[in-house]
């Protein structure tokens, strides 16, 4: 492969982790603005990111097999998040405590994997701790939603929209990250 596909590539795949990282701060500003919010439009607002984002992890992955070994880990998060997602969209009348199961479930999947695929990638690229920090931020909130799944729905989607924010902003600063790196 010559060097000019590669960067290409690269690109690409930096405009993908962007553009989750965009939909991941407007998700956790709709939870925040909207606290209130009826359960079954948390549960929808929930499942659309998901599956969105499980979407562009997937594409994200085939953009990196002809760079990262372990390319299949983040296709094993982008599948996790669609399978959430497409869950959560047929059950839409699920109970509060399955929701924080599910997205407990999800995010300690995804963070798992989010330090596997950093600790992979430090070995080729510098500066992948925002990824490892990511995966951290991931399997806090999925071990506080399932340590206190019977606190306020008001309490939860601020924690979401803040986990949602949070993840979005360092999949930003990373996809910039990326710019810079591949601009020498």
């Amino acid at each position: 492969m010559n060097p000019g596909s590669i960067y290409r590539t690269n690109r690409q795949e930096r405009w993908w982790v962007a553009l989750r990282g965009i939909i991941a701060i407007l998700f956790g500003i709709l939870a925040i603005v909207w606290p209130g919010m009826a359960l079954f439009v948390l549960v929808y607002l929930f499942a659309a990111y998901a599956l969105v984002d499980g979407i562009f992890a997937v594409t994200s992955s085939f953009q990196a097999r002809s760079y990262f070994r372990h390319w299949w880990i983040v296709l094993i998060e982008g599948i996790a998040g669609i399978i959430f997602g497409i869950l959560t969209f047929i059950w839409p009348g699920i109970s509060f405590i399955v929701l924080l199961t599910l997205v407990g479930g999800w995010a300690i999947v995804t963070g798992i994997l989010e330090i596997i695929a950093a600790i992979e990638l430090s070995r080729a690229i510098t500066g992948e701790w925002l990824l490892l920090l990511t995966g951290v931020l991931s399997i806090l909130l999925g071990v506080l939603l399932f340590a206190r799944p019977v606190a306020s729905l008001l309490a939860i989607a601020w924690m979401i929209g803040i986990y949602a924010i949070l993840f979005g902003i360092l999949l930003l600063v990373r996809a910039f990250q990326r710019r810079s790196v591949l601009s020498y």
